[in-house]
């Protein structure tokens, strides 16, 4: 089940183009306090936004809203006066926004980043492209799931389009479980290609970009996804081992 499960997610990531794998336009400044994002793992426009968020460096705390949901989905309508998603909020501007586009040129101009694409031909070409790889998603991350709430946020060392990655958001987002994504894109060519490749052949650097080098302090390794449970004291690599861990502690 894992192998077929990681093989569509690699279509996924494919038919998205593979987007939100390297920091291209990176953020010269990081918001004071953590972004916050109402979103779900499944949804088109909000995979864009999380391809930017790549992209320009930025963390985000994430309240997964999947369809159904009840922890979150009613705070995000209460915030923003309607069920629409994604939905931002800066507490760092007290700014509330709506639509990928809006969001995503809003965190460039504040943070200092660079976008491309946000808007026009390349944008409908890439939320046709979005749009196909929610439909071979196979409704992951689409639903919600019966779940034990956490006390505190998860965190998540994560890059949009790691295909491991994305099993273990789209079990946060079904079970409701909120969470600090560390975005950390690949820096440099020399981070393309799994662990055994670029660690013991190429011997290349591993701290390339900014939580590159906070997990490799951390772990001594650089290598996604990461999860830090606070709750139990709980930290892990291995997508698997990570599933397993959110199904018996928090799935009902």
């Amino acid at each position: 089940m894992q192998t077929l499960n990681v093989t569509r997610s690699v279509l996924v990531s494919s038919l998205a183009g593979w987007r939100g794998a390297m920091v291209m336009r990176r953020a010269r400044r990081q918001p004071e306090q953590p972004l916050q994002l109402y979103e779900f793992e499944a949804c088109p426009y909000c995979r864009l936004l999380r391809e930017a968020l790549t992209e320009l460096d930025l963390d985000v705390l994430v309240y997964p809203c999947p369809k159904g949901g009840t922890r979150f989905r009613p705070q995000a309508e209460a915030l923003g006066g309607k069920a629409q998603f994604p939905l931002l909020v800066d507490p760092n501007t007290g700014t509330v926004l709506y639509e990928s586009a809006d969001i995503i040129e809003y965190l460039a101009r504040t943070y200092d980043g660079r976008v491309r694409g946000a808007r026009g031909v390349m944008r409908e070409i890439k939320l046709a492209s979005s749009s196909l790889a929610s439909a071979a998603g196979a409704g992951r991350g689409l639903m919600a799931r019966p779940s034990k709430p956490a006390a505190q946020p998860l965190e998540l060392y994560s890059f949009e389009s790691s295909p491991y990655s994305r099993l273990v958001r789209e079990r946060l987002c079904e079970l409701e479980l909120p969470y600090l994504l560390h975005n950390m894109g690949k820096g440099a060519k020399t981070d393309i290609g799994p662990p055994i490749v670029r660690d013991r052949w190429f011997k290349a650097e591993k701290g390339t970009s900014r939580n590159r080098r906070a997990l490799l302090e951390r772990t001594a390794r650089v290598q996604v996804p990461y999860l830090i449970d606070p709750n139990t004291g709980v930290e892990m690599f291995e997508s698997a081992d990570i599933l397993a861990y959110l199904n018996q502690t928090y799935a009902a």
